[in-house]
């Protein structure tokens, strides 16, 4: 068996996956049609041309495409029918576990509430899990379940005209210091991730701060993570995108960070800022061995980088996931944005493997790393029962072979 046929037929993870950029694009252009949202093209083969590219200059056209998702996703009924097919199709390429993460301040109009994004989003989740929960596989023992969760993310900064939400909160503090404003929506949002855990039952398994890194520091959203912390949500922070190893040290002192999303410029001693760090290469180095140790998960979406970062030059070779798991890092392979990207977890674990010339030990060691960092909507003792079940259902088709 190849590396290719091992990692098409093992259960795989997903832990790093954003609703409003993974939707299917017929999808997409229905609900427009329905919604009256005007896409710069009707047809699947203009929306690839003109937004969807296989290649972007840099992240602010990465992110154009949001606009439009967003704009279709501001009701129940749309937000539940994404959330179930986007479970589909991660079912259907052997993803058992994934966490699917979301801004439900940018999918709310003025006077929506924010709980209920998440129980739509949550509701279609559960449906696809049902569904396949019920097939002859899973009844059988001959494959593993499927299991979900959802991330709360709350942005680094906000303008008019993203949400009704945000133009809400910034028509309530005219006076106020804009970051203030901003920390201010993280704090809710927080609040209500929690409240719709706790009171609702709802799977939400982690809180996340997104959007743009440069320029909006992780620890001005410290209050934010300490609402977060202090009532036992999970936590990870989009981290070292835009900014270097400092950014992922305040995201991991300011914000209790469990994990890091992308976390791509940590080998980067020439990114840190602060003049008072003479020896740039040793922080480094500290910053990498306290992550090892601590065991502060790395979730790597290698396709989305490279389309995001000129630097790289496309080539994932210029990319640090092959030096992230040589220092014994906890690398766990994601999508990011399924349809931004054009990419589907086996895509990325496969250009990865290649990349890194992974044996199937290798690839079981990568596989299992995302259900080992899985958040996971139940009690410890069912998280370890869940990854058991990965790790034999992974030895079973390595030993198949």
């Amino acid at each position: 068996m190849t590396v290719h046929e091992l990692i098409k037929r093992v259960p795989k993870s997903d832990i790093h996956v954003h609703l409003d950029g993974s939707l299917r694009i017929e999808t997409l252009i229905d609900l427009a049609r329905e919604r009256g949202v005007t896409l710069p093209s009707a047809t699947s083969a203009g929306l690839c041309e003109l937004v969807f590219k296989p290649v972007y200059r840099d992240l602010a056209e990465y992110l154009q495409g949001f606009r439009y998702t967003c704009a279709v996703l501001r009701d129940g009924e749309a937000l539940e029918r994404v959330a179930y097919e986007l479970a589909q199709d991660a079912i259907a390429e052997g993803v058992r576990y994934m966490e699917v993460r979301l801004a439900p301040q940018m999918l709310v109009t003025r006077g929506q509430e924010l709980g209920g994004v998440l129980k739509a989003v949550a509701a279609g989740l559960a449906r696809a899990e049902r569904e396949f929960r019920a097939s002859a596989a899973v009844a059988s023992g001959a494959d593993m379940p499927f299991v979900s969760g959802v991330i709360c993310c709350a942005m680094r900064n906000f303008t008019r005209g993203m949400s009704g939400y945000y133009d809400s909160l910034l028509d309530a503090f005219p006076r106020m210091p804009h970051k203030q404003i901003v920390a201010l929506a993280s704090q809710e949002i927080a609040r209500v991730a929690v409240d719709c855990r706790d009171h609702d039952g709802l799977p939400v398994v982690g809180f996340d701060l997104a959007g743009e890194e440069a320029g909006y520091r992780a620890g001005h959203h410290a209050a934010a993570y300490q609402e977060a912390h202090s009532r036992f949500l999970r936590k990870t922070v989009h981290a070292g995108e835009a900014y270097g190893p400092e950014s992922i040290y305040e995201a991991i002192t300011l914000c209790h960070a469990e994990r890091i999303g992308h976390g791509t410029w940590l080998f980067a001693p020439e990114r840190i800022g602060n003049p008072a760090i003479a020896d740039r290469e040793g922080y480094v180095n500290a910053l990498i061995e306290y992550i090892a140790t601590r065991r502060i998960t790395i979730e790597v979406c290698p396709t989305s980088n490279l389309q995001t970062m000129p630097e790289l030059g496309g080539a994932i070779s210029n990319h640090p996931v092959r030096r992230m798991i040589e220092r014994q890092l906890p690398v766990a392979i994601s999508t990011d944005n399924r349809l931004v990207s054009h990419t589907t977890v086996t895509a990325e674990l496969c250009s990865v493997a290649a990349c890194c010339g992974l044996d199937t030990a290798g690839v079981q060691r990568l596989v299992l790393a995302g259900f080992k960092a899985a958040f996971f909507p139940g009690s410890y003792a069912e998280k370890r029962a869940f990854v058991a079940q990965a790790a034999a259902l992974c030895e079973r088709v390595a030993q198949s072979a």
